[in-house]
């Protein structure tokens, strides 16, 4: 079985729901995965807005938040855990609002998609400190031994 990525919030291709986005309590999804490659030793999370700022016309993918070190014993993140706490081992690269946080939906117009992509890793990324999405995909490579994606979207007012 591949890796997969689920949320008992929502499933993929559905809408987030509202208390995970800036017009809400922008808590960070509760998401769950199953099905971990042999060998897997961490894993990262990575959620992105390819859609900014607008659909009709986007011009970059946004990062929400970014966590890496993740246990392979952790079958999951409760909701709120940005806040809450992380796994321990876990921790919080930067997201594109420059802090260590998850950020949630806050699309300017339209109906944005948001991409949680989970990477199972075959090494724990020891010497990273609060690491940009890139800097993360950086260090990620050549360790990645499979990714799993959960799609969701979010569009303000609605």
């Amino acid at each position: 079985m591949p890796l997969r990525l689920t949320s008992p919030r929502y499933q993929d291709g559905q809408a987030m729901p509202r208390d995970l986005s800036c017009e809400g309590e922008e808590l960070s999804p509760p998401l769950q995965w199953y099905d971990l490659p042999e060998g897997t030793v961490s894993l990262a999370l990575v959620i992105e807005d390819p859609d900014a700022p607008d659909p009709a016309h986007p011009q970059r993918t946004f990062t929400h938040w970014v966590v890496y070190n993740l246990p392979p014993n952790a079958a999951g993140l409760e909701q709120g855990a940005a806040s809450d706490g992380l796994p321990a081992g876990a921790a919080h690269g930067r997201n594109d609002w420059g802090n260590t946080d998850y950020g949630g939906p806050c699309p300017p117009i339209g109906r944005h998609r948001y991409i949680h992509r989970l990477y199972a890793l075959d090494t724990k990324l020891e010497t990273l400190d609060a690491p940009t999405r890139q800097e993360l995909q950086d260090a990620m490579s050549g360790h990645i031994l499979e990714e799993a994606d959960l799609v969701a979207t979010y569009e303000k007012g609605h």
